[in-house]
């Protein structure tokens, strides 16, 4: 077993990355003195995965949308007793997650940490499907996914990926539809448990004041061997164009919701460029429509929007999108006045003062991440999918040029990507 130390003298801390004999890659951050263990198991298999080839076979394998969220739910049940039954037992508070590109089972803890550790890998290690708990979970998730179809700000989100995106099936909510998990059967589940959660495309992410032998002896007792499998994922050919300009829904608001989308152009981004990418985005993004910019300013002097309005950046290996979003009583104002302030940061220029106080602000955030468990594990997942280092994301934000702001500016902000998600009151 191969155990590599990753050091950072700027911080005076350092952690410990493992290559397990079972094929699993665990990464243990130790943080003396702190009372909350942590620990999150992911797997690098999202809600866009529904169609892939398994080396050991030649044809495509398509699966319902939604089957990744539904194997999350169902992987906590089992024969004898659930695994939240397991860890009221320990005490620990334990969650679990699907998004676009991963999915993640975690728990924190205060005491008990490598019971609770076991109870975590041997459930996800343990799968248990029949055909009447999935009619149950069916009926659940369908629930929930009625719920989620009258929520303003997640049908203001998925309408400006639907608006945002022609084929990718980013543009499709995590959970499916009733129709899709319909379709879904036992068949289905031990598929797509069998090609994506083989443990050499899985991660273990534990931070805390632990000690990385303890962990190690825990993988040891619990983890099986199993073949190494490697899985290719087939997503279509995204045009370089939008689906939509303008999207627009009625659900009871009380005032317009709204979400600027910026589609980007990504294809097969690891590593460093994907840090570099993601870094001098967030830096631009704050710097055209932070709460400190000139743009945030006037509109909020306006009235045009109010505390809710914020900026984010969502990457992937596959997708990239820029989101500014909020309430407003007039989104396509707001919309022409932020493109027409990219114009003029164009025509005349960005201050490299401007872009240096931003990207202090950033910088000093990610820093700040260092003190939390749960940001620690988490961004230690993002590393393993994207092949760096977690001190790597610090070095991004503070490597990030001025020059390659304006490239970026240039290249990026580009008012034919961009479509508008508008949620109206009833």
């Amino acid at each position: 077993m191969n155990i590599k130390t990753i050091v950072n003298n700027e911080l005076n801390e350092e952690y410990y990355s493992i290559h397990h004999k079972s094929g699993l890659e665990i990464l243990v951050y130790p943080k003396k003195g702190h009372s909350k263990t942590y620990a999150i198991f992911a797997t690098k298999y999202g809600s866009i995965d529904n169609a892939f080839i398994c080396e050991d076979d030649i044809n495509e394998v398509k699966v319902p949308e939604g089957i990744a969220h539904f194997l999350e739910h169902k992987l906590f049940e089992n024969e004898e007793e659930s695994a939240f039954e397991r860890y009221a037992k320990t005490g620990a508070d334990a969650n679990a997650f699907t998004s676009f590109d991963k999915t993640a089972y975690l728990f924190s803890c205060t005491e008990n940490f490598l019971e609770s550790l076991e109870v975590l890998l041997d459930f996800v290690g343990s799968p248990y499907f029949t055909k009447e708990s999935i009619d149950k979970e069916q009926g659940i998730i369908g629930q929930e996914i009625n719920m989620y179809n009258d929520n303003a700000q997640w049908q203001v989100f998925f309408n400006a990926l639907k608006a945002a995106y022609v084929l990718h099936p980013v543009k499709e909510d995590i959970a499916g539809t009733i129709k899709s998990i319909s379709e879904i059967t036992p068949e289905h589940l031990y598929k797509c448990y069998n090609s994506f959660y083989n443990l050499s495309q899985m991660v273990l992410c534990v931070c805390g004041d632990i000690d990385v032998n303890s962990v190690l002896n825990i993988a040891d007792k619990v983890l099986k061997d199993k073949k190494n499998s490697n899985v290719k994922r087939i997503y279509p050919i995204e045009p370089m164009n939008i689906s939509q300009k303008i999207i627009k829904k009625n659900l009871s608001v009380s005032m317009p919701l709204f979400n600027i989308g910026i589609k980007d152009n990504v294809k097969d981004l690891f590593g460093n460029e994907f840090l570099k990418k993601q870094a001098v985005t967030e830096i631009l993004l704050k710097l055209i429509a932070g709460e400190s910019s000139r743009l945030y300013l006037k509109l909020y002097q306006e009235g045009l929007i109010n505390s809710s309005f914020s900026c984010d950046f969502m990457l992937s290996e596959s997708f990239g999108i820029a989101l500014i979003g909020g309430e407003s009583c007039n989104p396509e104002k707001v919309y022409k006045e932020l493109f027409n302030n990219i114009e003029q940061l164009r025509k005349k220029g960005v201050k490299k003062a401007d872009f240096d106080r931003c990207k202090k602000a950033i910088y000093g955030k990610v820093v700040k991440r260092f003190n939390s468990v749960e940001n620690i594990a988490n961004d230690l997942v993002l590393c393993y999918i994207t092949k760096v280092n977690i001190y790597d994301i610090m070095n991004a934000y503070r490597n990030a040029s001025f020059e390659d702001a304006i490239i970026r500016l240039n290249e990026f902000f580009n008012e034919q990507m961009a479509v508008l998600s508008i949620i109206e009151p009833n």
